[in-house]
């Protein structure tokens, strides 16, 4: 591979009584700088004239370190090419134990930890691995020619205007005006482009919130089932998390307020729209005493809506935040339209954004507002409802297809009830041996999920699996059951 970047070594030739040929020197430091891993196998090094030039020496000296080096094995040359670190490096320091070496300090360090909280689980791609994700979108049906165009229109714009800086930690204006028109007419909420800001994803959100709205100590209260990283974002804070019952109607009130009276609790997380993981839909009713609760109990609600758009059953109701401005509303257009793109927001009052923004100045100083404002002209023209339009009959299909493709081949071994909304399933299972041996041989049979004990966070909770049914296509769904089929048997 060709050097991108001039090398810039840095060596100190002694010269005079005692010291060493400088044509030794030389090999001696780019020998060290091999074996500290900043030249790696395969590199291209200066031609001997330009590294002559570099150190201020006759490029015949360059030439005879570059020999020597060549006859050691640590490198090699290749005819009108030049001169490369050799992939098969020799194993002994040829007498080079007498060299100074950097001793690293960074062994033995202290981090600080504010909670001992769990690690977060996560599941990444891997070649041959069935990935059954939480319930991610499609990112095949994602509008690729319409976001080029408005991408391409906006940073050519931009580049004109010499508007490529540094913006609003915020986020783009433009964006924010979209989203804030965006959650008026489609969900209600009563919001400004000042009430909103736009993060690198929901979690990233949630994470700000943590950051204001907790001091160690506070109790906050989370779904005995949750979102594994926002639980663990406000134990990262140093909350004292307390845990609420769920049923079939969503968060059970009358054991929140049970809370209540007998802690101080100062922040309430819910998904109430498709409840992670379970997917149930918070009735109404337990809605308005919620609000309730919050009014009489002084508690801060942060609503996580991850994935509004996706509702299959009926018309989707309002969220919190529609008619308790008080609440955090937290979404996001990655379920929306791609993960890849990296977009959150959070609505809330003007004193909390501009808090949040003070935090992102910290943390990142600003997203990419060219993909912001790209984002923004695809709402405004109309292109993101109409591509959410089109992939809602995709997914509620595939997730047709799954119900019976799980009612058909594992209904003797699952419980679950078809999502009204949302893009994952909740499978509950008959017996918790089953699940045990799903979850040890899936490695072996190819497939990753996160653990059926994640959503509790306890060893004792209760247990699930969430799988995600948006990227199963036909062929893809028959492989999954074969697969989990395999291990349940194994």
């Amino acid at each position: 591979m060709l050097r991108e970047w001039r090398l810039n070594l840095k060596l100190v030739l002694r010269r005079g009584k005692g010291a060493d040929p400088v044509y030794i020197q030389i090999a001696q430091g780019l020998i060290r700088e091999i074996e500290r891993g900043r030249l790696k196998s395969g590199d291209v090094l200066p031609g001997s004239r330009e590294m002559a030039a570099e150190l201020g020496v006759n490029r015949k000296t360059v030439t005879i370190a570059y020999d020597d080096l060549i006859a050691q094995g640590w490198l090699v040359s290749r005819k009108t090419k030049g001169t490369f670190v050799s992939r098969k490096l020799p194993e002994s320091r040829r007498g080079l134990d007498s060299l100074e070496t950097p001793v690293s300090r960074a062994e033995g360090w202290q981090f600080r930890r504010l909670a001992d909280a769990h690690d977060v689980p996560a599941i990444f791609p891997r070649s041959g691995v069935v990935l059954l994700d939480d319930g991610t979108p499609d990112t095949r049906l994602f509008p690729v020619e319409n976001f080029a165009r408005a991408y391409r229109s906006v940073i050519a714009l931009a580049g004109k205007v010499g508007k490529l800086g540094y913006g609003d930690p915020r986020g783009s204006r433009v964006l924010r005006t979209a989203i804030a028109r965006m959650l008026g007419v489609n969900r209600g909420l009563a919001t400004t482009p000042d009430r909103v800001c736009v993060t690198r994803g929901s979690q990233m959100a949630i994470y700000l919130a943590s950051r204001l709205l907790i001091k160690p100590g506070d109790a906050v209260v989370v779904d005995k089932l949750t979102y594994p990283p926002a639980r663990e974002a406000f134990r990262a804070a140093g909350a004292n998390i307390l845990r609420a019952n769920i049923d079939d109607a969503g968060t059970d009130v009358a054991s929140l307020e049970e809370l209540c009276r007998k802690h101080r609790v100062r922040v309430v997380y819910l998904t109430p729209h498709h409840h992670f993981p379970t997917t149930v839909l918070m009735t109404p009713e337990r809605r308005r005493r919620l609000l309730a609760l919050s009014s009489q109990f002084g508690f801060v609600v942060i609503e996580d809506d991850y994935d509004h758009e996706f509702h299959f059953a009926r018309q989707p109701l309002l969220p919190l935040s529609a008619f308790d401005p008080g609440v955090v509303y937290i979404g996001s257009m990655s379920k929306l339209l791609s993960p890849h793109l990296r977009l959150g927001y959070i609505s809330a009052n003007e004193e909390f954004i501009e808090r949040a923004a003070q935090e992102i100045l910290l943390i990142d100083r600003q997203g990419d507002q060219v993909t912001e404002e790209a984002v923004a002209q695809l709402i405004e023209s109309g292109e993101v409802q109409r591509h959410a339009s089109r992939a809602l009959q995709v997914y509620a299909d595939r997730r047709d297809e799954f119900g019976a493709a799980l009612a058909t081949e594992l209904g003797d071994i699952i419980d679950f009830r078809p999502p009204d909304g949302g893009l994952a399933f909740w499978l509950i299972f008959k017996s918790p041996a089953v699940l045990d041996r799903l979850e040890e041989n899936a490695a072996s049979c190819g497939l990753s999920f996160l653990p059926s004990r994640s959503f509790s966070g306890l060893g004792n909770g209760t247990r699930g699996l969430r799988v995600g049914f948006a990227g199963l296509d036909s062929q893809k769904l028959g492989d999954v059951i074969r697969r989990m089929t395999i291990a349940m048997e194994a």
